[in-house]
């Protein structure tokens, strides 16, 4: 059997044991368990984020109060305004002042109040966050334990097919299979295919004039764009 014919056998029964990894990698049970994996994997950090917000905004909201703590205190100085006036002061001079401060506490009251709101929403959030962490945590547990059975049953069929593959490579250039290999984790597949009136049935690139008579001589040859091993079917 000629390297050609032999790719071709190997390529056809490596084909039964890609279909299994895809099978298995579109799996409801491996879905599940990866999604409940990167959540986990994500879920520390996210944590850790929602808690220094957390630490930003009291802190925001701890200054915002001193700092409204020190403005009402300066109305303290126009407790005495009926003997200021009575002493002659422009009452236009303290009445200005006054209506400034008043608006000064105002909008620190309506930032105190979004400021606590929140506040309120961030740790909301972040209890909201551990409570799913901790329902996640189990279900991985459970996930796992489902997606290795699931594994597990398909585990005689793939090493049969492995098996099958092994007996095959002992019979193809250790160089075409290395090339194999290294195509096939690169997820090109077919890996080997025809070709129709001197170009690739795969890509259309047309073969070089080396090429044309690589492949009328029965050698394995690549695809110059696409690099697929390619034979001619005729």
């Amino acid at each position: 059997m000629a390297q050609v014919e032999k790719l071709l056998k190997y390529q056809e029964t490596d084909e039964k044991l890609l279909a299994l990894e895809r099978e298995t990698s579109n799996s409801e049970e491996r879905r599940n368990f990866v999604q409940a994996k990167n959540f986990l994997t994500k879920a520390p950090e996210k944590l850790d984020a929602l808690e220094a917000k957390a630490k930003e905004l009291n802190s925001l909201l701890g200054d915002l109060n001193e700092k409204y703590g020190e403005i009402a205190e300066t109305l303290s100085d126009f407790e005495n305004l009926d003997e200021l006036i009575d002493g002659g002061a422009e009452i236009s001079f303290y009445k200005k002042n006054v209506l400034q401060i008043t608006e000064q506490l105002k909008n620190i009251k309506a930032e105190v109040a979004a400021l606590s709101k929140a506040i309120k929403d961030s740790d909301e959030e972040y209890q909201t966050m551990k409570k799913k962490t901790i329902a996640v945590q189990k279900q991985y547990a459970e996930y796992s334990e489902v997606y290795k059975k699931y594994k597990d049953g398909k585990l005689e069929e793939v090493n049969s097919v492995k098996k099958e593959l092994a007996a095959l490579s002992k019979d193809i250039s250790p160089e075409v299979m290395k090339k194999y290999e290294v195509k096939r984790s690169e997820r090109i597949f077919p890996i080997i295919c025809e070709v129709v009136n001197g170009r690739c049935s795969k890509c259309g690139s047309e073969l070089s004039l080396a090429g044309k008579d690589l492949i009328a001589g029965g050698t394995v040859t690549e695809c110059e764009n696409c690099h697929r091993f390619l034979y001619n079917g005729k």
